[in-house]
């Protein structure tokens, strides 16, 4: 998937545990392991934005855009 998840590198920045994290955010904290991993299929915008409140950041230090390869593509066309 393009779209990488760059949450545990967000943490370990500012020290947090993903416990600590789904404390301030109120979110569960295997939703968010779900989006630590890369798992996630969507986010909420009023998740993220929580997510970057709680660790003083910008929804681009979470969220990465990386182009995949154009021989990888052509595998998911029918």
């Amino acid at each position: 998937m393009p779209i990488v998840v760059n949450l545990d590198v967000m943490l370990a920045r500012r020290k947090v545990k993903l416990s600590d994290l789904s404390d301030t955010v109120g979110v569960t904290l295997a939703n968010l392991s779900i989006l630590k991993t890369g798992k996630a299929r969507a986010v909420r915008f009023s998740t993220l934005a929580a997510i970057c409140a709680a660790l003083d950041c910008q929804p681009g230090d979470i969220l990465e855009y990386r182009n995949p390869d154009p021989a990888l593509l052509s595998e998911d066309l029918p």
